[in-house]
């Protein structure tokens, strides 16, 4: 596969939550900004942004999920549905990865990875009306694979801050701490190539163990994820 199109980068960590309202109030209240996606009352997803780089998103799901599963498998494709229930099943804490894609290179990522035996579903076209009243537009696609990070295009308009640095010290994500099950470390290569954010470990389960904050003094568990600090801007979970 050529390299530009498997060259990829991170665009965020998702972090599943059972309650997002108290969820948010606990990562302000730990020293984070934190901004609802859309209209505070309904929002089932809100972000934690930095200036640069790739960012949190807090979501939740329904309460009867299950009875989406088969419509965002006609949405998105087959394993989609399958990918939502399993955000749930284990409880709080990370649930998935998205991977950064230039919209002119979908096209070509794509064709690369069906030719290298990695199953995508159907790129979905998404618009938000964000808290404000602006909107974004987005496209995504996830692997069949519910296990594998999914390629999401970015945001139009940004939506990075010229400037943040958190209430916390917090300025950026300096490292990805990713368990990969031997099973899928081939098609996890394919779809993330030689990304230095992501650090990757072998694990039983493919995905997001903790993560590193550049400029967070203290490492905290919130939601039942690790969120680890780190002096430098560049993360080593080694050191």
């Amino acid at each position: 596969m050529n390299t530009t199109q498997s060259r990829s980068s991170c665009s965020h960590v998702l972090l599943w939550v059972r309650d997002l309202h108290q969820a948010v109030a606990n990562f302000r209240a730990a020293g984070f900004e934190v901004t609802y996606a859309t209209a505070e009352a309904r929002a089932q997803h809100a972000h934690i942004w930095f200036s640069h780089g790739p960012i949190i998103e807090l979501l939740t799901t329904p309460r009867h999920a299950w009875l989406f599963k088969w419509p965002i498998d006609c949405l998105a494709g087959r394993g989609a549905g399958q990918r939502m229930l399993r955000w749930a099943a284990h409880g709080e804490g990370f649930c998935d990865l998205a991977l950064l894609c230039d919209e002119q290179l979908l096209a070509p990522r794509l064709k690369g990875l069906a030719a290298c035996g990695v199953a995508m579903g159907r790129v979905v076209k998404w618009q938000r009306t964000c808290a404000d009243g602006s909107q974004t537009r987005f496209r995504f696609v996830y692997p069949r694979d519910a296990r594998l990070p999914f390629l999401v295009t970015p945001y139009t308009p940004s939506q990075h801050p010229e400037r943040l640095i958190h209430p916390n010290g917090a300025t950026g994500l300096a490292a990805i701490r990713l368990g990969v099950s031997p099973a899928d470390r081939t098609a996890l290569d394919l779809l993330a190539g030689d990304d230095p954010m992501l650090h990757l470990h072998p694990a039983e389960f493919t995905g997001v163990q903790a993560v590193q904050i550049a400029g967070l003094t203290q490492p905290l568990t919130l939601h039942g994820a690790q969120l680890l600090g780190c002096p430098t801007a560049q993360g080593d979970f080694h050191a």
